[in-house]
């Protein structure tokens, strides 16, 4: 098939090498020159693993061209995908300015029927009014060409998205028209051919568009249950392990989403989690839950700095107990196999040791770029807080002289360091850890102390 994808940002980027590796003919759009330059040189704007060499592949093999303007391609395609940003705007909503900018595009260049498909999360209700702008755009222009709407959420998960889409656990299609349906189903067929009564799940549009949002907010949920939990299980002794494995043999809860950490980040769950509890008050209900999930995440990503600053005999933002203080950070990333550091705890973290005077060492294995970036042009920091910061080249690097080790992603080289080599770097033999992976007593067997998101310190 014939597809063009307008946005080359994760969603899109990612689904249109896929789309292109099994054989379609991609025309992706965007309206950043040096971004489709660098494209098209092979340069990718994120880090995905295996994304670089499929956007080459594809490039060479003639299945995958960039563009900067949608005009230059709607005319020659089936299928038009929207996969721009829906950023959340100040009052927390999505932002869908670009939606509506793309859907006015697209009806202003269209000269064939389509099958228009939305990519990017939107609220409920935006396919209605993206059909809506497309006829208006047809109406001035005296034309009548029919169009189909299609909602067709994604669910990749950053660090595994390519596995993601080429073999997923569901594929949501949502629209009122049957051969729309029956098209996009045959072009997700290679992907679920040996079940695809199973994995695609057909749907009205509107319910496609709240699918998205209702599956991000519940593994928020099941997130900030577990974090929760986790406070309880430090206060009164438990191992939050225990719990968790405990309630996750039951079939009826799962395991999945039940680890305990230093809060969740990224770009899906925070501003979706937003977007939805939006909605809800647009319709005069009370989002209970949903205020609760974001408040236990905000009080989550302060986990690592309170208790840092009650070891070393202080308050939080006491900056006599931790001003002149060194410490090592471990990730920065709000997860691993990734660039992206939205709404990650590492910033959050940074920030508040930077304000009391600390310093740090910072090590990611691809977090170091994006964190820079977000410091130096949305934090409050000054540049004498910025001086405090450091960013090296090794995870041993960031450990020297400082006064503790604070891990917050779980980057797989990080799974097992040589704790004697940490030992002679540190000051003092002092980890606090945001992701609960080690165990309490081999630490304490090498002389550690050892502080963990739901466990009794070790």
């Amino acid at each position: 098939m014939k597809i063009a994808m307008i946005g080359s940002g994760y969603v899109g980027l990612v689904s249109a090498a896929c789309f292109a590796n099994i054989g379609n003919r991609v025309y992706c759009v965007d309206r950043d020159p040096k971004r489709i330059d660098n494209l098209e040189n092979g340069q990718m704007p994120i880090y995905e693993p295996g994304l670089e060499a499929l956007v080459r592949e594809n490039t060479r093999q003639g299945t995958l061209s960039f563009h900067l303007a949608s005009a230059d391609v709607i005319d020659k395609v089936e299928i038009v995908f929207i996969a721009v940003g829906t950023p959340m705007g100040k009052d927390g909503a999505a932002d869908l300015a670009a939606v509506y900018a793309v859907a006015r595009e697209i009806g202003s260049h269209m000269s064939r029927p389509l099958i228009v498909v939305n990519k990017s999360t939107v609220p409920v209700g935006t396919g209605d009014q993206v059909r809506k702008i497309i006829a208006a755009e047809l109406d001035r222009r005296g034309e009548s060409l029919s169009f189909s709407m299609v909602s067709n959420p994604e669910f990749l998960k950053e660090g595994k998205a390519i596995s993601d889409f080429g073999s997923p656990d569901r594929i949501v299609l949502g629209s009122d028209d049957p051969d729309a349906l029956e098209v996009m189903g045959e072009l997700y067929r290679p992907m679920v051919y040996r079940n695809p009564k199973e994995r695609i799940l057909r749907m009205s549009l509107r319910s496609a568009e709240l699918t998205k949002y209702a599956a991000n907010a519940m593994l928020a949920t099941r997130i900030s249950f577990i974090n929760e939990m986790a406070q309880l299980c430090e206060a009164v002794g438990a191992d939050i392990n225990d719990v968790r494995e405990g309630i996750g043999s039951d079939s009826r809860i799962g395991s999945s989403f039940l680890y305990p950490g230093a809060g969740y980040g990224g770009s899906c769950f925070p501003k979706d989690v937003e977007a939805l509890r939006h909605t809800f008050e647009q319709h005069n209900l009370n989002a209970g839950i949903l205020k609760a999930v974001e408040e236990r995440n905000a009080r989550q990503k302060q986990w690592a700095f309170g208790k840092i600053a009650r070891h070393f005999g202080g308050v939080e933002r006491d900056s006599t107990k931790l001003e002149g203080r060194h410490f090592a950070l471990w990730g920065l990333s709000f997860k691993p196999d990734t660039d992206d550091v939205r709404e990650a705890p590492s910033l959050v973290l940074i920030e508040q040791l930077l304000e009391v005077g600390a310093t740090v060492s910072a090590y990611c294995p691809k977090g170091c770029e994006q964190t820079n970036f977000y410091l130096q042009n949305k934090s409050t920091l000054n540049a004498t807080q910025l001086g405090r910061l450091r960013y090296v080249e090794s995870a041993y690097q960031a450990a020297e002289a400082a006064d503790a080790l604070i891990l917050l992603t779980e980057w797989r080289e990080f799974l097992s360091p040589d704790w004697q080599r940490l030992k002679k770097l540190l000051k003092c033999p002092l980890l606090f850890d945001g992701r609960t992976q080690f165990s309490p007593r081999h630490l304490a067997r090498m002389g550690f102390q050892y502080y963990a998101v739901g466990l009794p310190t070790a």
